[in-house]
């Protein structure tokens, strides 16, 4: 259905087709039947309804489609007996190539980059959320000839790739798109010195951050909510949680660990979003201890891993001085048999490893162990001396350190603690501050 002014809307339930290019020389980790699954997943969680999809071997890459000509034929064949008003390449389109495939195939084209960013801009709930998705659909969408956009004030939704105004005033809106990624980026500044302020508050209080990062869809809310007992939206949805979450909980031997959700990762995650949510992951860089939750019951999670692995290290959490890390291997309760044994036998022989269930609740206590002792690895015994009037010193001491002996000589304590380093920093931080 064309609106008024040319353009294709396009609602949720709009009927799609899916195109799953293997490009030449490509070193895809995963199964062309695995990007398919993946592709249909992403176009499911903003409602579209998949009519037909299909992985397509490319032998030579068409500047002008891509596709070859047989193939896109093909795919209009298929949009056209189908009732598609959508095409989607789960590759990384140019301009011109978009612009070509909606004249060949007659219908809507998005690439994934573009239906990554949809899916964000839905999600997003907070200001921040909505301000990053927003920066980084104009950053996409200013390079590119094919439409304009008209989203200045959008505060939520999708941004316009599954609808929108056709090809005008394309030089106008490139000035208004870079005023508006300007002022973002000035909203977005104050929010990373907000954030760092926080940060450095919660460094100078005396509770540990661990972070939950992982693959999207791997189960990292539904772990979060049983651990926390909140009920943070977790379905069985990619991308389902986008804006990051932080609440209180006890672990074995600390009063008070603060644990946060994180946005999943993915596949060929757009270097827009990964730019525009670089403040947000900062938080990640920051904990004290990451949990990497990871489907073990997808037959991709070895590649899923690396995919989170590239992530975090484009952060610089591979580096020296990263927060240590570990694994918590959910969804065991669908696996059976000798793969369920195989993986248990693997993780008895890895210290950083807890097989789990986060909905059946299986393996929690083991996480909630692991978790803590991890977070007291490297501890060292020091020696402190306080006015014994220093009573917050003396809190922070005892609530983020375990105190093994302390004596009182006149108005001084002396106090032994046992300190992780990052503790012991922050201790010597607060002193000198």
């Amino acid at each position: 259905m064309f609106d008024g002014n040319g353009a294709i809307e396009v609602a949720r339930g709009e009927r799609a087709v899916i195109a799953v290019p293997e490009l030449p020389r490509e070193a895809s980790r995963r199964s062309a039947e695995a990007r398919v699954e993946e592709a249909e997943g992403l176009a499911g969680a903003i409602g579209i309804d998949v009519v037909a999809s299909r992985s397509i071997r490319v032998r030579t890459v068409r500047p002008a489609t891509l596709l070859g000509k047989g193939q896109v034929e093909e795919i209009a064949e298929a949009a056209k007996e189908e009732g598609a008003g959508l095409l989607i390449v789960d590759s990384a389109l140019t301009p011109i190539q978009q612009k070509n495939l909606e004249d060949e195939v007659g219908a809507k084209v998005i690439d994934r980059t573009g239906l990554i960013l949809e899916i964000f801009g839905e999600r997003a709930a907070t200001a921040e959320g909505q301000l990053q998705v927003e920066l980084a659909h104009l950053q996409y969408q200013s390079g590119r000839l094919v439409r304009s956009w008209t989203h200045l004030e959008r505060q939520r939704g999708g941004f316009g790739f599954l609808g929108g105004p056709g090809e005008t005033q394309i030089e106008a809106d490139r000035r208004l798109i870079r005023d508006r990624m300007a002022k973002i980026r000035r909203e977005l500044d104050q929010v990373k010195r907000t954030r760092t302020l926080h940060r450095d508050r919660r460094q100078r209080a005396p509770w540990p951050v661990v972070a939950l990062v992982g693959y999207t869809n791997a189960g990292k809310s539904t772990l979060f909510n049983r651990l926390t007992g909140e009920a943070v939206f977790a379905e069985n949805l990619l991308f389902a949680t986008l804006d990051p979450t932080m609440r209180d909980i006890r672990l074995p031997g600390f009063d008070k660990v603060i644990l946060s959700d994180t946005v999943g990762f993915v596949s060929d995650l757009p270097t827009e979003l990964i730019a525009a949510f670089r403040a947000t992951l900062e938080e990640v860089r920051e904990a004290d201890l990451l949990v990497h939750v990871r489907n073990m019951a997808h037959p991709d999670r070895e590649a899923q891993r690396e995919d989170v692995d590239d992530v975090l290290s484009s952060l610089g959490l591979s580096e020296e001085g990263a927060p240590p890390r570990i694994e918590a291997w959910n969804k065991v309760d669908l696996l059976t048999g000798e793969e369920r044994e195989r993986l248990f036998e693997e993780a008895k022989r890895r210290e950083d490893v807890v097989p789990l269930s986060a909905v059946t609740g299986e393996g929690l206590d083991a996480l909630r162990a692991c978790t803590a002792e991890s977070l007291r690895s490297g501890e060292q015994v020091h020696s402190i001396r306080l006015p014994a009037s220093a009573g917050e010193r003396i809190a922070w001491l005892h609530s983020r350190g375990e105190i093994l002996d302390q004596k009182l000589e006149e108005d001084e304590l002396e106090l032994s603690v046992r300190l992780s380093p990052d503790n012991w920093a922050r201790f010597q931080a607060m002193e000198s501050a």
